[in-house]
């Protein structure tokens, strides 16, 4: 009696189970909203889910307080992938900077930018998520993991802004230059973000039960809305102009050459300048321990020769303290193939890559002679020797004796930079174009002689550039790599630029955001009237649904909850029935 009793309590319990698992499977038809909560809640069956009712809130409390989180998360990845994403064209200063810091060349660059976009799409896929819950009336949930990854998230982006706002806070003003690109571009994906969250805005503001949930829900984002409807009132670019009004095309003055194509600051380099047809050239000067001077940029030679394996013990020493037949020994390009210095170069050829293997140290005189050939302008930055130098104290004599004597460079190619016995200089060399390296109130720089400024990039201003060039005083901005920075400045009326990107620069024809008021207002305007068009019809298609389920439930009960599921709970309720 005892095994048949048992014997049947096991039938019973397996019958149990069949039943259980065809019942499940008869109302688990949600396909996409169980793909939905499986990705955000890990929870892939309907029992596992709840339906919001009306009137309540979307989710609870522990999770009310956590969602707000993850909107900050999103904001703030968002703010440092588009605020790294502008700087793009200042990388490899950044790369430069942690090369001088770690003592190693290293795109790191590349590789934030990298996981700011891996970030970035992680925590964009999780909000949508969430809305699409929202949007289907569900319960939000987020599995534990992915409020660690969400803190995760937002410490790393909270971090990286602070860093790089205390050690590159000049990257910001490149963000509020890009805004004067982007800004309408900005303000349409900000609409159409407006436009979707009206689905799950509209559902749970009608299904509220009462006039406070609802303005609390509809308030702030009818607010937002009107913001950024009103908001293109405020916006200014140059490059919304009326046609015929841009000016010429700036020149195009390479710095250090061409070092996307050739390894900076070499006879190569330059030469890359010229045949993609730059306008000038510019460098950097140094003078040898034996008065020679020299084309280096950085203050020692590790970076850009060999040093480390012909003279290992002098890789820390300044350049200036090598006498000039020890820097004709060293190798200037081997470097350029090892580290690749820009994420953006290409493949060179066989012939460029042995050319560039053969690169040797500039000479300052030689560099003149080929501006001079080319008929090209030449700028650069004149460093002093450290002390106990012989040519500590006579720096910029010994340069212009170089200049004036030795390359024979007609004076007028030569834009003279170095502020230091500027009047000396005007009096020896009357035919320089002196440069001034800041701004200045325009009286002080037409008592210097002043006939063009040479400027970061970052200190654009087309009402300041127009100032200048009324009194023939023109406007050269360094250092400008990207199209949009490129197309900025020349809607800002510069007249030249310094850039590492001649061959790519050269052939834009016009700015690449360009366009009329008229346009401008069309684009504005359309567009806030398309949004508030769909914004209404979403609102209206929600009341509408509400209304007539409001109807069939005073007719025949309830039916928020869905008949079928009710059926299904019910069922499963009775189940240990089976049993008895």
């Amino acid at each position: 009696m005892e095994a048949s009793s048992t014997s049947l309590k096991r039938l019973k319990f397996g019958k149990l189970k069949v039943v259980r698992r065809r019942l499940l499977q008869r109302y688990e038809h949600q396909p996409f909203i169980s793909c939905l909560a499986g990705f955000y809640s890990c929870r892939w069956k309907r029992y596992q889910r709840r339906k919001t009712e009306p009137g309540k809130c979307c989710c609870k409390t522990r999770e009310c307080v956590f969602f707000p989180l993850l909107v900050g998360a999103f904001c703030f990845s968002l703010v440092f992938l588009y605020m790294w994403g502008e700087a793009k064209n200042d990388y490899n200063n950044f790369d430069w900077y942690n090369y001088g810091n770690l003592g190693f060349w290293f795109l790191w660059s590349l590789v934030l930018l990298i996981v700011a976009a891996i970030l970035f799409m992680y925590i964009t896929l999780l909000l949508v998520l969430a809305m699409c819950l929202l949007a289907e009336g569900q319960q939000l949930y987020l599995h534990w993991s992915h409020k660690i990854g969400t803190f995760l998230v937002l410490g790393f982006s909270i971090t990286a802004l602070f860093i790089l706002s205390v050690l590159w806070g000049d990257q910001w003003k490149t963000v509020r230059l890009s805004f004067q690109i982007t800004a309408p571009y900005l303000h349409i994906g900000a609409i159409t973000i407006m436009v979707l969250l009206s689905w799950p805005v509209a559902l749970h503001a009608i299904r509220a039960d009462k006039k406070v949930v609802q303005v609390i829900i509809v308030g702030p984002y009818l607010a937002i809305l009107l913001f950024l409807f009103l908001i293109p009132l405020g916006m200014y670019s140059p490059c919304i102009r009326e046609t015929g009004t841009l000016g010429p095309k700036p020149a195009l003055i390479g710095h250090r050459g061409a070092p996307m194509l050739a390894p900076e600051n070499t006879e190569m380099s330059f030469q890359k300048t010229i045949e993609h047809g730059g306008d000038g050239l510019e460098t950097d000067v140094t003078i040898s321990y034996d008065g020679v001077p020299f084309l280096m940029h950085d203050s020692t030679l590790r970076r850009t020769t060999n040093i480390k394996e012909v003279y290992p013990n002098d890789t820390a020493q300044n350049a200036a303290l090598f006498s000039w037949d020890t820097l004709q020994e060293l190798n200037a390009g081997t470097w350029f193939l090892k580290d690749k210095p820009f994420s953006c170069m290409g493949s060179l050829s066989r012939a460029d890559q042995k050319q560039a293997m053969n690169q040797s140290i500039y000479k300052l005189s030689n560099f003149l002679r080929l501006a001079d050939s080319q008929n090209k302008l030449v700028i650069f930055d004149l460093y002093r020797p450290p002390e106990k130098h012989p040519y500590r104290n006579s720096w910029i004599n010994r340069t212009l004796e170089v200049i004036l004597n030795e390359s024979g460079i007609r004076p007028h190619l030569v834009l003279w930079l170095e502020n230091d016995m500027r009047s000396f200089v005007q009096s020896v060399a009357p035919g320089f174009q002196q440069t001034m390296g800041s701004k200045a109130p325009v009286e002080d720089l037409l008592m210097d002689n002043i006939v063009k400024l040479n400027l970061a990039y970052t200190e654009m201003s087309s009402e300041d550039i127009r100032t200048y060039a009324k009194v023939n005083i023109t406007t050269n901005l360094y250092v400008v790599n990207e199209p949009w920075l490129f197309s900025l400045a020349w809607c800002s009326g510069a007249h030249s630029v310094t850039t590492n990107a001649v061959h790519t620069l050269k052939n834009l024809s016009q700015p690449l955001f360009l366009m009329t008021p008229q346009q401008y207002n069309i684009m504005w305007i359309l567009t806030d009237l398309t949004s508030v068009l769909l914004i209404s019809l979403i609102f209206a298609l929600h009341w509408w649904r509400e209304r007539s389920f409001s109807c069939c439930a005073h007719d025949g009960g309830p039916v928020l909850e869905s008949g079928t599921y009710n059926k299904f709970r019910t069922e499963l309720s009775d189940m240990p029935a089976i049993m008895a």
